[in-house]
């Protein structure tokens, strides 16, 4: 059974809809028909009686019985309390012109900002509500504690890599991204135990990527999948598993939703290195700055 949503100090289900999201691609396609429906309109999903629900997403009260299970949720009274003070709390934007987050063909360039504005803001605020603490604690101990650390990924999912590569770099880790898979596979051959593993796959399913992975496991490294997807085949050999919250509308695929989720993640991990040896991070970060202020234009400067 999948790992049921974080519960909040008030007892309200913490990112119930993100949650779903986050296992549709692991699910029968009878239960994705009833995910789509329940994430779409998680308010109306709460008005549905099991029979409608499961007329609506043309299957069997049985499939969605299985459903609820499948997402951590012991049956559908449950499901629709839960979706119930989702929709409560959902934020909404307060331009009329975003809702339902899609960019319609013509829309002006006025819309197209107000959208990915909105869209990137919840991206962030959604991803930071479902990552566990717990982990990030535990993946955030072995970094501070690794030899050396490996990062890859593919892609937009690369350009995220390199970020985390040289953050930690900056603050004195000993972190590597590499830009393709061979050299990515023979690093993660010579990984050793207490060494760490970073593989960044949007849908979890990169083949590189989970290659790299895999390799850096057999070598008894620490393994971590930071990914979309909980139960992605790249998430199921990890260690470790951060997962982002980025829905997908058009024009938005993974090269930009995800990375700005992706780079939440990162962020805080970096935050979490650096703090737990603040002086040292401090002093890296101050030779950095001094190391390059030699090649920066003095603010003071006027054009003739």
């Amino acid at each position: 059974m999948a790992k049921a949503p974080k519960i909040s100090a008030s007892g309200e289900p913490s990112g119930l809809i993100v949650h779903i999201g986050g296992l549709l691609p692991s699910l029968s396609p009878a239960e994705q028909r009833v995910a789509r429906l329940v994430v779409a309109d998680p308010a109306e999903a709460a008005r549905r009686t099991i029979t409608d629900l499961a007329t609506a997403a043309e299957t069997s009260e049985a499939t969605v019985i299985r459903f609820c299970r499948s997402v951590g949720v012991d049956g559908y009274p449950q499901l629709r309390i839960r979706l119930a003070a989702e929709a409560a709390r959902r934020i909404e934007p307060s331009d009329g012109r975003i809702a339902g987050g899609d960019i319609p063909p013509g829309a002006d360039l006025a819309r197209i900002i107000a959208t990915i504005g909105f869209n990137d803001a919840r991206a962030v605020e959604q991803t930071a509500e479902q990552l566990d603490p717990a982990v990030c604690e535990q993946v955030v101990e072995a970094i501070v504690g690794a030899g050396r650390i490996v990062i890859f990924g593919v892609g937009a999912s690369g350009f995220v890599a390199l970020d985390l590569q040289q953050k930690l770099h900056r603050i004195g880790r000993a972190a590597f991204c590499f830009p393709d898979v061979h050299t990515a596979l023979t690093s993660a051959a010579l990984l050793a135990r207490g060494d760490v593993a970073v593989g960044v796959s949007h849908t979890g399913a990169t083949s590189d990527v989970i290659e790299v992975l895999a390799q850096a496991g057999s070598r008894a490294a620490t393994t971590v999948a930071l990914t979309n997807f909980p139960r992605s085949p790249l998430a199921t050999l990890a260690d470790h598993v951060l997962t982002t919250a980025a829905r997908e509308t058009t024009y938005r695929s993974g090269a930009m939703a995800s990375r700005i989720a992706q780079l939440t993640v990162v962020d805080c991990l970096y935050v979490g290195v650096a703090a737990r040896n603040r002086p040292r991070a401090r002093k890296a970060l101050e030779a950095g700055a001094e190391a390059v202020r030699s090649r920066r234009v003095e603010s003071g400067r006027r054009r003739a």
